[in-house]
């Protein structure tokens, strides 16, 4: 690592991991993975390997003269020291702890087919080592494979390419939080010459309709920004307990149920993941301070996907949504965290997974791409992914590159060290989103979900009976539209939709829409109590990730980490 990561006990600069083989059983009534990590590694200086670990406990270690556990700290876990012995890999069989926070375990129940139970990770930021040994640090780039034993009559996936033998191969180096794995009941289907969707056989037709556009995005970024990487660009439609939108894994993207919304309205979600492949899982950001050059690049690209694909007023609509959260958001939020350049020292790197590093950053690359123009920013973008291919780079080192590739007359260190949106950002602008704001409800029969979000986010004292009497809200099947709708039904205390608000926090947990929905609840002391009598019923059903979010607002004592 060219910078020390704060979130990690990994001292790579003395022994640097290399490549990662994984050997794993999943128990789903302990509800834990049992097996081996080998780890192969360059030593540079000293006689010790040190690893991440969190909750993992270590039957042995091959290939070693010892090791030893230090104490646990309160966000990074516990770290491992191995004294080595020699320069072979050294093989550690170890296990993970029911309370993993990379790992959810479902019941049948909380599934769509709800005959057999799933298993899924989530690694990002700093959950890998949850559930394997390894130097726990976007800096640390290693190549990997794993061999996964699953149940009789359920399925097991990773995030890499298939081999003949039922293994799973990765080899380019990536960052340990995008390695992934899930096993469940699901089934595969074929919607491009290099991609296909796994979900579970309820929602296959339906996932494979709503993502059947996904050749044509991933063409749209070559043509602007150079090939394709990562061989195949597969889609697992996970259980709705998955805490976000998407998780870029390289060739198997995570995605959540609730952008299946009948008429692709939602699949921005698979543009930004598809994004990852330049922006995050070719050239990733160094540290979590550093998380802007992943989310803000994305978030970028991914507007350019959707220009192309549906058009300008499209994406411009999206633009302006985005900006208007980002602008809500910042108000609630601490100065401190309006910051690219985050400080997250003795911090959880979840607590910088805002709007902050998505939409200003994407608007910061909007401010330079008008300043430069549209064609000489797009070259700067294609030689950047080629310059810094594979590799974790810094803030610094991303500021020292556009001042020698793309000078600018932006103010670089006011946007990304400083507070807020500094004057002259190249804001969005989307006439149809305008024209609603001064007609309101007019011609909705050909309305998209960013046309609905944006009418109801600016209605002023909306009569919400009549509004629910004429388009039915309540009863939306859109999770977009359902969320927005069902906020305001809170803030107004418009009961009959208060039923549909349990069911929903009992049956989604992405925590873009559960975390807004529980703070509007708090607000009130009766939506308080009703807040922690639903969440009381949801919580077993949330993601750990989701857990920890909604458990800080609702003041629940929550489950040791």
């Amino acid at each position: 690592m060219k910078a020390m990561d704060s979130h990690s006990f990994a001292r790579p600069e003395e022994a640097r991991l290399r490549h990662l083989d994984l050997d794993l059983a999943a128990d789903f009534e302990r509800q834990i993975l049992t097996g081996s990590a080998t780890l192969h590694y360059e030593r540079i200086s000293g006689n010790e390997l040190w690893l991440d670990t969190r909750g993992l406990t270590i039957h042995d270690i091959e290939n070693a003269d010892g090791f030893e556990l230090g104490p646990a700290h309160p966000h990074l876990g516990r770290p491992l020291a191995i004294r080595l012995r020699g320069e072979r890999p050294v093989r550690i069989h170890y296990s993970t702890s029911p309370a993993a926070t990379g790992l959810q375990w479902l019941s049948p129940r909380q599934t769509a087919g709800g005959r057999r139970p799933f298993l899924y990770t989530q690694s990002q930021a700093i959950h890998a080592r949850s559930w394997i040994p390894l130097q726990d640090s976007p800096g640390v780039r290693i190549t990997h494979t794993g061999r996964i034993a699953a149940p009789a009559g359920l399925c097991s996936v990773m995030s890499a390419v298939a081999q003949p033998d039922g293994s799973w191969r990765m080899d380019r180096p990536v960052p340990p939080y995008l390695i992934a794995l899930a096993v469940g009941d699901f089934a595969r289907r074929e919607i491009g010459p290099r991609s296909a969707v796994y979900a579970e056989p309820a929602l296959l037709d339906r996932a494979a309709r709503e993502f059947e556009d996904t050749e044509a995005m991933i063409r749209a970024v070559e043509e602007l920004y150079g090939p394709y990487r990562w061989g195949r660009y597969d889609l697992l439609i996970l259980p709705p307990s998955f805490p976000f939108g998407g998780m870029e894994n390289p060739c198997l993207t995570f995605a959540t149920p609730t952008v299946i919304a009948g008429d692709k309205s939602l699949v921005s979600l698979v543009a930004h993941e598809l994004a990852h492949s330049w922006s995050g899982n070719l050239v990733t950001n160094a540290t979590w301070r550093d998380f802007w050059l992943n989310e803000g690049f994305t978030v970028y690209v991914e507007r350019r996907i959707i220009e192309r694909l549906y058009g300008a007023d499209r994406a411009e609509m999206e633009a302006v949504l985005g900006r208007r959260e980002l602008e809500r958001e910042m108000a609630a939020l601490a100065p401190r965290d309006t910051v690219l350049h985050i400080d997250l020292d003795g911090r959880d790197p979840d607590d910088g997974m805002t709007l902050v590093p998505y939409e200003k950053g994407a608007l910061l690359l909007r401010t330079i791409e008008h300043e430069a123009g549209r064609e000489r920013f797009d070259a700067f973008l294609r030689g950047y992914f080629e310059r810094f291919a594979f590799r974790s780079i810094t803030t610094a080192e991303f500021l020292k590159h556009l001042r020698r590739e793309l000078p600018t007359q932006a103010p670089l260190e006011e946007w990304i060290e400083g507070t807020g949106i500094p004057p002259g950002a190249a804001e969005p602008h989307s006439a149809a989103l305008a024209s609603i704001e001064r007609e309101g409800a007019r011609d909705t029969g050909r309305w998209s979900t960013q046309e609905w979000l944006h009418f109801l986010r600016t209605r002023s004292k909306p009569d919400l009976a009549r509004l629910d009497r004429e388009f039915r809200f309540t009863g939306s099947n859109n999770a977009e539209i359902l969320c927005q709708w069902l906020q305001m039904a809170v803030e107004a205390g418009y009961e009959p939709a208060f039923g549909r608000l349990e069911d929903f926090l009992c049956s989604v947990g992405r925590r873009k829409f559960i975390k807004p929905l529980y703070a509007a609840l708090m607000k009130t002391p009766e939506g308080a109590d009703r807040a922690r009598r639903i969440y009381e019923r949801a919580r077993p059903g949330y993601h750990p990730i989701a857990q920890a979010a909604i458990d800080a607002i609702v003041g629940h004592a929550g489950a040791p980490s």
